[in-house]
């Protein structure tokens, strides 16, 4: 499941990148124009779009996690205490504990309530997903800026330039 989450990102990401910078061979001939120069900030705003989408992406799959998480601790009948979702990872006696569970979605989380009022983090969330949605949410923010700053210095300096 993991390997086709990578390889949708991949595919994404490779159209995002052909698109966005106009690198697609083309075939030159005598007839073909000068291709037009790049617009100030342009692979800057495909890192922000595709840093943007694999944050997307890394965020709907931990979603995916969470509902399976909690569709299975809503299952009830037989084999259904403790929760399933709380029993892996931990000992048999803490997960003997379990009342209830509380789901978090900034950040994903899947928590496990005890009788005596603690709490612990279900394993069903990989731990990857947090960090890795803020790091490619920030990345994204961030090189959208900077395209935007570059956009706009680049157009000062035309104005500068076309004053004098």
């Amino acid at each position: 499941m993991i390997l086709l989450l990578l390889v949708l990102v991949a595919v994404v990401t490779a159209v995002l990148l052909g698109r966005g910078t106009g690198t697609y061979p083309r075939a030159r001939t005598a007839e073909a124009p000068v291709p037009a120069p790049r617009k100030p900030g342009a692979p800057l705003r495909v890192v922000a779009g595709a840093a943007g989408w694999a944050a997307v992406l890394l965020y709907l799959w931990g979603l995916v996690c969470v509902g399976f998480a909690a569709m299975e601790a809503e299952d009830g009948g037989t084999d259904s205490s403790p929760l399933r979702p709380c029993r892996t990872g931990v000992p048999p006696e803490l997960s003997g504990r379990v009342i209830d569970y509380s789901v978090s979605y900034l950040p994903l989380r899947f928590n496990c309530e005890t009788a005596d009022g603690e709490a612990y983090d279900s394993a069903d969330v990989p731990g990857y997903v947090n960090p890795g949605v803020a790091v490619l949410a920030l990345t994204a923010v961030a090189s959208a800026v900077a395209a935007g700053y570059a956009t706009e210095s680049r157009a000062r300096a035309a104005a500068r330039d076309g004053d004098r």
